[in-house]
């Protein structure tokens, strides 16, 4: 007999996150000889909960359940914005103890945590976005269209065959200097949006296009010029236009922990000069935006990385250059961009944060923005306190790499369990207008292609070198994974949120983490099975209000198989995916209807019952 869960309605209503004002019941059913007196439920503002005079005690009265039993039950009603830990500590014959969470939301006697109450600020993000389609371009690496480019640099070094491998030794002194491209750039992008839309993708992604001199231009140079090897500003305002015709819309790429050092603004390298820039002019207009332990030699850089300087977010001048009406995001947004993805947004402040989302929606509630968080953003805990992304005044909504993790776990490992918690929790803790907009990742530019993450060892500890050896697979590695491929997006295409596809994965790109990762499209030779297998999950998913806005409710979890549904309304969509090598009977736990269609299907299956080795099916009812 359940004690509690938070994630059953029976015993929270509602449940998951609240809104401030909004009421939460709770009901436990303690053992017998632990309910005299009455339970207590104890809630603690997340980081304070070994502080009492932070304790919130809620006394609980006895009340019968429709089902018999006599529990107990509390409602409180949070008045401001933040995140709460709660527990309920138990009396009785035998002593006192604490009633905890288990890491399925149930609850264990004196063993397990805090269970979390997330309380937001109303608020809404971008209502068209909500379950669309992304898809991610690192943008030297998508298309070359061949137009002439003016003002490239003399000292990059452009590949002269599309189909080379990215540099990825260092040079004579050491240096990995990211100076050889491609030539990929807007008109590419712009020449294959009929392809892109073909594909379901609503939202375009696109890594760093400010002009900065490395291929991967997370170094920059000067926030309000295009680089010049991807084209010009005409070009970008053209793209936008150009995608909004076919319902795509343009998400940038937005650098402000950091700069270059090699930038207008710091010059180190004196591109720009040779007396202005913080580096060589105290007197610059931009000296306070860094962060000086002895000017010029010495001072705070990402990671320790010399060659990106650390921005003092809390330097007025640079606030308003990127805040203010006539600034950096102000500028983008009106020449067409439809938000910006906020690159490692753990590192930027507070009050930073909300002063960018105060900027963006100025151009537009509809414009997003999205932050950079690789773990629970609800809860993440980064320079010395736990941050409010997701409470209503700052970020719109975050990567979700937790979801990426557990997938690949479970079809490589069969943590089945381990997915239902991870997915979840995420859908526990996050507000649900974040939800509908949370970008759900299997590859990025930051992590190995998903094919070589479930086919190919493990790169964990693993060099250069090692990766470089094995970055090619097999051909029974790629055909396996290709297909554990194809299930990992099944289920990344049928969850909550806003499933993401990087550039070249549906083609049968393969590699470990950069520069592996960010190969060049393969024109030509893409594998036309996969190409066409997402072509359909984007179109299913486009078309299914069901998929984009549905609740989620699991069926089954375990090392072989999860099954699940998502329901809106009197329709539904049921999911089942079997990573086994054997055929498995498919526990609906409900009766299919026999005007169930299909909508999508993986591998083979008999009807709607059973599915062979390594299958998915999709059905609509």
């Amino acid at each position: 007999m359940l004690l509690y869960n938070s994630r059953d309605p029976f015993y929270k209503k509602p449940f998951g996150a609240v809104k401030t004002g909004e009421m939460v019941s709770f009901r436990v059913f303690p053992p017998a000889e632990l309910h005299d007196p009455a339970p207590v439920m104890e809630l603690f503002p997340i980081g304070r909960e070994d502080d009492p005079a932070a304790l919130t005690a809620l006394p609980m009265e006895p009340r019968r359940a429709p089902d018999g039993r006599v529990g107990y039950v509390c409602a409180w009603t949070p008045r401001e914005a933040g995140v709460w830990r709660y527990r309920f500590r138990l009396r009785g014959s035998l002593g006192e103890f604490l009633l905890l969470r288990q890491p399925d939301g149930g609850a264990g006697v004196n063993q397990g945590g805090f269970w979390q109450l997330t309380v937001y600020e109303p608020f809404s993000t971008p209502a068209p976005l909500e379950g669309a389609v992304f898809y991610q371009i690192f943008p030297d690496r998508f298309r070359n269209s061949g137009a002439p480019k003016e003002g490239v640099p003399a000292d990059r070094v452009i590949h002269q065959d599309w189909g080379e491998a990215p540099v990825d030794r260092p040079d004579g002194e050491g240096r990995f200097l990211c100076n050889d491209y491609f030539g990929g750039d807007l008109q590419g992008i712009l020449e294959k949006l009929p392809y892109l839309a073909g594909l379901g993708v609503e939202v375009l992604y696109l890594n760093p296009v400010f002009e900065a001199h490395s291929n991967h231009r997370y170094n920059t140079a000067d926030y309000r010029k295009i680089d010049p090897l991807l084209g010009t500003e005409e070009d970008f305002r053209r793209l936008c236009a150009e995608a909004g015709r076919l319902g795509i819309r343009v998400v940038l790429d937005g650098v402000f922990n950091h700069t270059g050092s090699d930038s207008v603004y710091f010059n180190k390298e004196k591109r720009y000069g040779q007396d202005t820039g913080a580096y060589n002019d105290p007197d610059s207009p931009y000296h306070d935006w860094y962060s000086w332990i002895r000017w010029p030699d010495s001072y705070e850089s990402w990671w320790g990385f010399a060659t990106l300087p650390n921005v003092n977010e809390g330097c007025q001048s640079y606030r308003d250059f990127i805040c203010g009406e006539d600034g950096v995001l102000r500028k983008w947004l009106r020449a067409g961009a439809a938000g910006f993805r906020l690159d490692v947004a753990d590192e930027l402040p507070d009050s930073f944060l909300e002063e960018i989302r105060r900027s963006v929606k100025a151009a537009g509630p509809d414009k997003l923005v999205l932050g950079e968080v690789w773990e629970d953003a609800s809860n993440k805990y980064s320079y010395g306190h736990y941050r409010r992304y997701l409470l209503g005044r700052q970020l719109d909504s975050v990567m979700n790499y937790p979801w990426r993790t557990a997938i690949l776990r479970f079809l490589k490992l069969g943590e089945g369990q381990e997915l239902l918690n991870a997915i979840m929790d995420i859908l526990e803790n996050y507000p649900p207008p974040v939800v509908g907009v949370l970008m759900n990742c299997l590859s990025t530019h930051d992590v190995p292609r998903c094919i070589t993450a479930l086919a190919a060892p493990d790169m964990e500890g693993r060099d250069r070198d090692w990766q470089r050896e094995h970055n090619t697979l097999t051909p029974d590695q790629y055909y396996f994974g290709r297909q554990m491929f194809l299930l990992a997006s099944l289920i990344q295409y049928t969850l909550p949120g806003c499933p993401s596809l990087y550039y070249g994965d549906e083609a049968g790109l393969v590699g470990y983490a950069d520069p592996f990762n960010r190969g060049t499209y393969p024109w030509g030779k893409e594998d036309q099975g996969l190409v066409e297998y997402f072509r359909l999950l984007g179109q299913m998913r486009k078309g299914s209000t069901v998929l984009r806005q549905g609740d989620f409710s699991p069926l089954c979890f375990n090392d072989q198989l999860c099954v699940y549904q998502r329901r809106l309304g009197n329709r539904t969509v049921a999911v089942a995916v079997n990573r086994s090598g054997e055929r498995r009977e498919i526990p609906w736990n409900r009766v299919i209807p026999k005007s169930a269609r299909v909508l999508m299907t993986v591998g083979g299956a008999d009807g709607a019952h059973a599915l062979h080795s390594h299958s998915g099916i999709v059905l609509a009812f």
